[in-house]
């Protein structure tokens, strides 16, 4: 799929200071089953990792445990150099945000409120400046002109927009994406995909769970194919995609590509 690096109705010339994320020997389990296994990884501050691979294979529980969604089992996340795994979870999601599959927009409120109500009530800011920060987000995704609408109102591109905007409202050291347009129409993912290239464009360091072969190869500073919660193979996508060295993504590329 092509991308165009710039939105049809393009955002602030705002720029964002990404920070580094290094995962260290990561590994995380749901009861008996570990999930993940010994997964390390370094990302450099400003870059957009893509995370590819079949269902299952341990893409969506690694953003899990770097937001503490989940607890790891062992091993350590560090964000810009320190380690987070012992401040409180709520304090770590106020430096890195997290997009769905599914935007969880509060349907009795207007988008504007939506973006509006975690600088308001979760890190306090008084609420014209949360209304004001929420306003810039929703310019900078192209919804400047549908702030009063409810998520009712809105396509489904238009709310995973409004979710970035949330995200983006807390000022995140980190974005994390999770299939953030696999509940979209086909129609509607090229403007979702093209405001993450902007996001990209503009400093802010990602980590983005994908499906879209296209945008990973375009945007990407480096992709990583997982399997069996194990990370198989990772590298600038030219090297991923044109040149796989392990069997296991020869095969996966044979199916997606």
């Amino acid at each position: 799929m092509s991308v165009a690096m710039k939105l049809s109705e393009p955002p602030a010339a705002a720029s964002w200071k990404g920070s580094s994320l290094e995962l260290r020997d990561l590994s995380l389990a749901y009861g008996p089953i570990d999930v993940l296994r010994g997964v390390s990884l370094r990302i450099a501050p400003g870059t957009t990792t893509c995370i590819i691979g079949p269902s299952g294979s341990g893409k969506s529980t690694l953003l899990r445990g770097i937001n503490r969604l989940h607890e790891p089992k062992s091993g350590d996340v560090l964000l810009a150099g320190r380690s987070v795994l012992k401040d409180k979870p709520d304090a770590l999601r106020l430096r890195i945000g997290m997009v769905f599959q599914h935007f969880n927009l509060f349907p009795d409120h207007s988008a504007l409120e939506n973006v509006a109500l975690a600088p308001w009530k979760v890190k306090g800011l008084p609420k014209a400046q949360a209304m004001a920060i929420a306003r810039q987000r929703l310019d900078e995704v192209g919804l400047g002109q549908r702030a009063d609408h409810r998520p009712r109102d809105l396509s489904g591109g238009q709310q995973q927009r409004v979710a970035i905007a949330r995200a983006l409202a807390m000022d995140p050291e980190v974005m994390l994406f999770d299939e953030a347009t696999s509940a979209l129409d086909p129609e509607l993912v090229k403007g979702v995909l093209t405001l993450m290239a902007d996001l990209c464009r503009r400093g802010m360091t990602m980590v983005v769970v994908t499906h879209e072969m296209g945008f990973a190869r375009k945007v990407a500073d480096q992709v990583v194919f997982m399997d069996e919660g194990e990370i198989v193979e990772a590298g600038p996508p030219a090297q991923l995609f044109d040149a796989p060295q392990s069997p296991r993504l020869q095969r996966f590329l044979s199916e997606v590509l």
